[in-house]
């Protein structure tokens, strides 16, 4: 089969490649002919800045057919098509994907749209949930036109927000969010993100924690779920009685896994009757990974990013 690993850490320019042997499943396994894969900006920036030893192969969401299954595998048969996150070879023709990571793609729905939706969605409603919002109160959502982000403005409006305000990092996105339903859209950098909002779901992290604090309003929560560090000053919470809440996907997952399956059926529900609209920037053979990181580095998704192995 192919796969893409990398035996170097730098940026796009280091993945290859190579041709391997299909594996076989172990107990509680399957084997997935993979057809789509979702590009992840946590999985970007492990090939860069490292952290495993070397060669390394990429892990990720992947949705596929059912072609094989190991021992004591339960609950599912061959031929069915599923979604869920690989941790071993994800940018594969064949992947591995334990069945408590799997759930069913419903019929009618495609590959890409699976790993555009499940995975993302997850991380976008389980954020949303986690600053246990109220019917009618303000949301914004930093790095909007992003996988998850793009998700989760949607989901806001969906369950009732009166505002949802858009955070990206271009003024080019802006009809993208807002063909999503954002109310307004403001561009890191601006000197005010506007009125301030009660929720701030933050996808980014850095430099832009300190305003994306200053945008809540007194009481405000802010959920932090990004990969991408910072800190933010005691103060600035303390004279607005402000929180940040951290959320953590993998959490879940391990200890309410009764949960999780809870949101995807909800996920795809929402998807069925057009309130969630996931979309994809781009869909490219694996040969082309390098080129699909650049993209998630550059920032210049407004919507997931595919790769299709077959």
């Amino acid at each position: 089969m192919r796969r893409v690993r990398y035996h170097q850490n730098g940026g796009p320019e280091v993945l290859r490649v190579e041709e391997t042997e299909v594996p076989r499943p172990g107990p509680g396994e399957l084997l997935l002919r993979t057809e789509a894969v979702g590009v992840t900006l946590p999985v970007v920036r492990k090939v860069r800045e490292g952290g495993q030893p070397l060669p390394a192969s990429l892990g990720g969401e992947v949705a596929g057919e059912i072609v094989a299954m190991g021992p004591d595998v339960t609950g599912f048969l061959v031929g069915e098509r599923v979604t869920g996150l690989c941790f071993g070879d994800g940018y594969a023709d064949h992947s591995v994907l334990h069945t408590s990571m799997a759930s069913r793609i419903p019929g009618g729905a495609s590959s890409a749209q699976a790993v555009a939706l499940v995975r993302c969605g997850l991380v976008a409603l389980g954020a949303y949930e986690a600053a246990r919002p109220a019917e009618g109160e303000s949301v914004l959502v930093t790095g909007a036109a992003s996988g998850v982000g793009h998700l989760a403005l949607q989901i806001a409006k969906a369950r009732g927000a009166s505002r949802v305000v858009a955070a990206v990092g271009s003024p080019a996105k802006a009809d993208f969010v807002r063909s999503l339903g954002a109310d307004e859209v403001v561009v890191y950098g601006q000197e005010s993100w506007g009125e301030p909002v009660d929720i701030v779901l933050d996808a980014v992290g850095g430099e832009l924690l300190s305003p994306a604090v200053a945008a809540l309003a007194p009481g405000g929560r802010l959920v932090a779920y990004s990969s991408g560090g910072g800190s933010v000053q005691a103060y600035d919470l303390l004279v607005g009685a402000k929180s940040v809440i951290g959320f953590q996907m993998a959490l879940i997952a391990r200890h309410q896994p009764e949960l999780m399956e809870r949101w995807r059926r909800e996920l795809w529900a929402m998807t069925a009757d057009g309130r969630l609209r996931p979309r994809i920037h781009a869909e490219l053979p694996l040969e082309d990974a390098a080129k699909a990181h650049e993209i998630i580095e550059s920032r210049a998704n407004q919507g997931k990013v595919v790769l299709r192995p077959v």
